[in-house]
Order: C-alpha cells, then sequence, then structure tokens
C-alpha cells in the first residue's frame, strides 16, 4: 500500500485523533488549565509510542515537559528533527467564538470549501504537529521509512519557551540531527504552496502607569490630579510617528536595508490586496510609510499595544479617576536587533517620556530572535521537491511576520536551519476567537511530510 492510499484509509482515524487532542485545554498561560497541559503531554507521548517510536519520555522541565521520542533505522542514514509544541493560546474572549474552543467541529468557509477543523489549536499548532505524528505512523506502517527521526514536542511556546533553552543546550548529543523541520507557520494556499524562509523576532513588554495611591472621584479631583489612563494612552501615541515609523531612539540602528531588487523579488509572491481587505473587513491597510503589505509583514519591525485595561470596565457608569492604567505592547524585530537591547531601549525610552505626575514600571516577558535561512541547503530543496510532487506546483519562499523564537536557538545551539514547511493559511484565525484548519490542509500536509522524508534521504546524503 502507498503513503497516499494509507493516509486516505485513515481519513476519519486521523480527524478523531487529532479531535481529542483537541479537546485537551493546554493553555500554558494559564496555571488554571495545568492538569491539562500535562494531559496534553501525555496525549502526546502515548501518540508517538502507537505510531512506533522509540525512547518516547517526558522530559520534565522547570515547567511543563517536553516530549521527546525518535526511531533511528539505520545511524548512517540522515536524521530529521521534528520540533512542535502542544500548549495553546488562551481562548478568550469565548463570547466571540461562534462555537466552545475546546469542542472541535468542521465547517466549510470560503477558504476551506471542503470544511475546516473549528478549535483553538487546530492550526497553533496541535493540527500540525500531529500531521508529523501521522506522517510517521504511515511511514512505519508501510514499511517505508528513508530517514531516522526525532521528536521534540514541547507545551510553553507560547509563552515563550523558557525552558527549551535550557533544554536544548543541555541535550545537544540527543538532539543531533541533520535537519530540523517545524510545521508552526503558513502557506500562501493550496493553489501557490510556499515556504517560510524568514520570521521576525520579539520582544514582549507589560507598563503600568500609577497616578494616585487610590481610585478617585473624577469630579472632586478629575482635572487636578493625572490620569494614568490618559497619561498612558499620550505615552503609546507617542511611540509612533505620523508615518506609523517607532520613534524609540536607537531603535532601527540594526535594522538592514534591503536593495530594490530583493524588494521587487519579495512583492512577486501572489498577493490579492483587495481580497486581503475583504476578509478582514477594513477599508484601507494600515502600516509604515514606503513599504507595502508584504514588506511590513516580512522585512520590518512593528510596534503593538496587544491589551490595555485601568479603571472601571463594568456594566453602566461609573465616574472613577483610576490610580493605575497598564497596557501589553510587542515589538515584531528583524534580523540583528537584538530582543534583549530592544526591551531595554523601550524601557529607557518609555520612562523617559512620562510626565512627574505618574510612576511607571516595565517589565519585560519573553522574546527572541528573528530567523532567515537559505534556499540553497538539502532541507530546503527537499521541501521544495516535495511541494512538487504533492501540489504539482514549486514552492514559493516567503517571509512570515510571526515569531518562533526557537528557530534562532537551533541555529545558534544546534547548527540546523529550521525547513519552516507549515500548511495553514494567514485567514485561519490564529490567536483569535474561531480558529480553524482545513482537513485538506491537514491530510496534504501529512503527505507532503512523508514526501519530505523521501527526498531528504536524497539530498541530505548529497
Amino acid at each position: 500500500m502507498s503513503i497516499k492510499q494509507y493516509i486516505q484509509n485513515n481519513q476519519e482515524k486521523f480527524l478523531n485523533e487529532l479531535f481529542d487532542l483537541l479537546r485537551i485545554p493546554s493553555v500554558s498561560a494559564d496555571p488554571k488549565f495545568k492538569n491539562d497541559v500535562f494531559k496534553a503531554a501525555d496525549f502526546v507521548k502515548e501518540s508517538l509510542e502507537k505510531a512506533g517510536a522509540d525512547h518516547v519520555e517526558l522530559c520534565q522541565t522547570a515547567g511543563y515537559p517536553i516530549v521527546y521520542g525518535e526511531k533511528i533505522i539505520d545511524p548512517s542514514l540522515p536524521t530529521i528533527l521534528v520540533y512542535g509544541h502542544y500548549d495553546v493560546q488562551p481562548a478568550d474572549p469565548y463570547e466571540l467564538w461562534d462555537s466552545p474552543p475546546f469542542e472541535p467541529v468542521i465547517k466549510k468557509t470560503a477558504r476551506h470549501p471542503q470544511g475546516a477543523i473549528f478549535a483553538r489549536g487546530s492550526a497553533d499548532d496541535k493540527g500540525q504537529f500531529y500531521m508529523h505524528v501521522k506522517a510517521f505512523e504511515a511511514m512505519m506502517a508501510n514499511n517505508a521509512m528513508p530517514c531516522n527521526v526525532k521528536f521534540m514536542i514541547e507545551g510553553e511556546e507560547e509563552v515563550g519557551s523558557a525552558n527549551l533553552d535550557i533544554f536544548v543546550k543541555q541535550n545537544k548529543e540527543k538532539l543531533k540531527a541533520d535537519v530540523v523541520v517545524v510545521s508552526d507557520t503558513h502557506m500562501i494556499s493550496l493553489e501557490d504552496p510556499s515556504v517560510t524562509v524568514g520570521l521576525r523576532g520579539l520582544a514582549y513588554m507589560e507598563v503600568e502607569v500609577t497616578g494616585p495611591n487610590r481610585d478617585l472621584h473624577s469630579g472632586t479631583f478629575g482635572g487636578a490630579v493625572a490620569n494614568p489612563i490618559n497619561i498612558l494612552c499620550k505615552m503609546i501615541a507617542s511611540l509612533q510617528d505620523e508615518n506609523n515609523h517607532i520613534t524609540i531612539p536607537g531603535f532601527y540602528d540594526k535594522v538592514e536595508e534591503y536593495s530594490k531588487s530583493y524588494r521587487e523579488d519579495l512583492n512577486k509572491a501572489p498577493f490579492d490586496l483587495d481580497a486581503y481587505k475583504k476578509e478582514l473587513d477594513i477599508s484601507e491597510v494600515h502600516g509604515e510609510s514606503g513599504y507595502s503589505t508584504i514588506e511590513r509583514v516580512g522585512i520590518r519591525p512593528t510596534l503593538d499595544v496587544n491589551g490595555i485595561w485601568g479603571g472601571y470596565t463594568g456594566e453602566g457608569a461609573k465616574t472613577v479617576l483610576p490610580s493605575k492604567a497598564h497596557a501589553k505592547i510587542s515589538m515584531r524585530l528583524v534580523p540583528n536587533q537584538n530582543h534583549k537591547e530592544i526591551a531595554k531601549l523601550f524601557e529607557d525610552h518609555f520612562k523617559s517620556i512620562a510626565p512627574n505626575s505618574v510612576k511607571v514600571k516595565v517589565t519585560p516577558h519573553h522574546g527572541g530572535a528573528a530567523a532567515v535561512v537559505s534556499t540553497e541547503t538539502p532541507g530546503y530543496r527537499a521541501a521544495d521537491l516535495a511541494i512538487q510532487e504533492a501540489f504539482g506546483k514549486k514552492a514559493i519562499p516567503t517571509r512570515e511576520g510571526g515569531s518562533i523564537p526557537i528557530c534562532a536557538l537551533f541555529q545558534q545551539e544546534l547548527g540546523l536551519d529550521p525547513i519552516l514547511l507549515g500548511f495553514g493559511l494567514d485567514t485561519d484565525a490564529l490567536h483569535s476567537p474561531n480558529e480553524h484548519y482545513g482537513i485538506k490542509n491537514y491530510l496534504m500536509g501529512i503527505e507532503t511530510i512523508a514526501l519530505f522524508f523521501k527526498h531528504f534521504k536524497n539530498e541530505g546524503n548529497k
């Protein structure tokens, strides 16, 4: 039986297993889901064992465990390291979901006419890393494993992967491989398959602005005492100028300026601006002046407020002058920008622009480096050949705006360029209510991953 036939024969089984995984609310950011995160780790361990992996173990960390497993069929053959994560983003706000976030359902959409799986984690990253488990199962069941494989599936990607950094540095021999494959990105479309060759880095900050020592009556004290929310809004607004250029001194010092020809090539990727605006229900795009939407997302740094709160937000009215105001702010970074340096620049600048009427506290959260990989490596060539065989078209190399900080870690500590072989779409609502993942994407991903193994055996031995 061919691998493709095996996938077709087991389609319902593969979907049901993924649904069972998606029902586990493994939200790493919220301690109330702690037991569920551990439950998801156990599920992954059992899945690898059933698929045929050896030496499967839960590697304990200071946080959530890393699931490791391997199948070494011949030490002389190339070894592929598979990375993924079983934790998911919080599902809040629940009321904006059309169906419960941890009860997967299938619905048809314009981009997924054959149906998509709606559930938190369906595309990020349970549905995508589970493709690797099922591709492995298909190869094992058909006695068609062309390469060795190692799996490293963690439970803290959505909160910064701090313990993965320690694990990788302490287990370089255990993780020794010829390439690392990550399916945690998207492609342009099933009609225009692509491979991500660049990701942005991240610096994530939380700020607190404090005025009076308690909430005050806004009539009695309004106009005489600084309102922290008003102050915070003005401070945030000043972080970008009229051209949406970030005003933090030194922020752009290490940002690479690309040649005209490189930018022209980048903009050749299929992109329908009108469809993009229609999908998001916006009348116009927004961003740094002088750059296209593709460039703004792929090669330029950004600064965005991810959350802001303070004062009274309940039903009805309460005339209060709040004591505190808070915001969470993320900066997407490009190659050469060090997230720790940027965090320090942000902190120094943010404190410097605060008036004396308030006190400011800045707390850096997680961060990571950008990663760019070459299209001339055996791993990329194998990915391209696999996509050509599965989709009938060459892969388009693209740069993506998201951040997977561990990609730079793999480059620095293991000497491996990550092959970002993702199968989601940019309309799959990652990190948002109604996250979903196409059934066809899921099944074609399993097939393409198996083909990657076949082609990497040849490319990796050249």
